[in-house]
């Protein structure tokens, strides 16, 4: 069976530093917020080439303390409008709605599935105060351009990068595109933790002031609470484990899309619709997504060829029970573009540790179906 992630072989190329870093950890015996936390913000935010790095527990959390971090400058309130992209997991939906914020659902260009930067200027309101971008499977949005409508617009920008590590656009990394950015490194992502993890990145001063404090119980002095704070905080070990692997993403990043093209230049079958992609560097292919209109059909014919793939995602976030009438009554709703992704999506195995017989017979698989 090709896997469709062999975390295992992933990780176990770093497993003796692994050990090394743990033995470090526990001698030092410092487990929270220690030296390799400190490294890692340090590390991390010098690759995203930004002033600040805040780790944080995981990715949603990231997200949600940015909003909350600006909601404690003032910049946001209560009932304030975020522009999202309809198309995306539902982790980002949530976090806005988890700092009190409402959000506004927008529409993807089919061929990148990342929000459908025509259609932001009709969605904004009186109330709209940010456009929370998402790179989805690892393409970067259509930054520019968002960031020139939010300027006209005087909103706020937010990357959801939870999947884009290392994607540049312009010499400018994910996580430096916007006001602040939310990454992920759960163990899946391409910098991917042994547990759950995440950062927010920003040049901003004032907001990463608040973020230290809020994520450690509203506490910049231990025992002195200046904010109504959380416990979301990057593992020590965590960290430890990131700074081992922080240093090859890039060549692992390299190796996905080396994958990516060979998939795009060789897979030839006509019920099979190709991502798109520019072979810049603005995609990092935390996924290749493929979409068929005979969906169900090709995965168990990969699987009886003993490749395993996911969806990602099959039911669309406006879809989800959670969004039934009693609550944001969403589900009445029609978001078509993203209705048909949901339904045709299907994500092939890619990974820096995939050989070349693999890459070889995936595309073979393909074309035969």
């Amino acid at each position: 069976m090709i896997k469709f992630l062999d975390l295992q072989k992933i990780n176990q190329q770093y497993q003796e530093q692994f050990q090394q870093k743990m033995e470090l950890v526990l001698d030092k015996g410092w487990f929270i917020l220690g030296d390799e936390v400190k490294i890692f913000e340090s590390i991390f935010a010098d690759y995203c080439g930004v002033k600040h790095c805040i780790g944080v527990g995981n990715g949603f959390d990231a997200l949600v303390l940015i909003f909350k971090g600006y909601i404690q400058l003032g910049k946001l309130k209560k009932g304030d409008e975020v522009i999202v992209p309809s198309n995306t997991y539902i982790a980002t939906i949530l976090a806005i709605l988890q700092a009190d914020l409402i959000p506004v659902l927008v529409e993807p260009k089919l061929d990148t599935y990342n929000i459908n930067t025509d259609l932001i200027q009709h969605k904004i309101t009186a109330k709209t105060k940010v456009i929370l971008a998402v790179h989805l499977y690892g393409q970067l949005a259509e930054m520019e351009t968002i960031n020139v409508i939010a300027k006209q617009n005087n909103l706020l920008v937010i990357e959801d990068a939870a999947q884009s590590h290392g994607a540049i656009s312009k010499l400018k990394k994910a996580g430096n595109l916007s006001d602040a950015a939310a990454f992920s490194f759960y163990p899946g992502k391409n910098l991917g933790a042994l547990g759950d993890a995440g950062a927010i990145t920003t040049n901003d001063d004032a907001l990463a002031k608040v973020i230290f404090a809020l994520r450690n119980y509203g506490s910049e002095q231990k025992y002195h609470n200046e904010f109504i704070g959380v416990n979301s905080r990057l593992d020590e070990l965590q960290a430890a484990f990131l700074n081992v692997k922080l240093p090859h993403l890039d060549s692992e990043n390299e190796i996905r899309k080396t994958i990516a093209k060979r998939y795009l230049s060789e897979i030839k079958n006509d019920k099979i619709v190709l991502p798109a992609y520019d072979l810049s560097g603005n995609h990092v292919f935390h996924l290749f997504v493929i979409r068929t209109s005979e969906r169900d059909v090709l995965q168990a014919y990969l699987k009886q060829n003993n490749i395993e793939t996911i969806i990602h995602y099959p039911i669309p976030p406006h879809q989800q029970k959670a969004f039934a009438p009693e609550t944001l009554r969403w589900n009445s709703l029609s978001f078509p573009i993203t209705e048909k992704i949901h339904q045709e999506v299907l994500s092939l195995p890619i990974s820096p540790v995939m050989t070349k017989d693999e890459v070889d017979y995936v595309i073979k698989i393909l074309n035969q179906y």
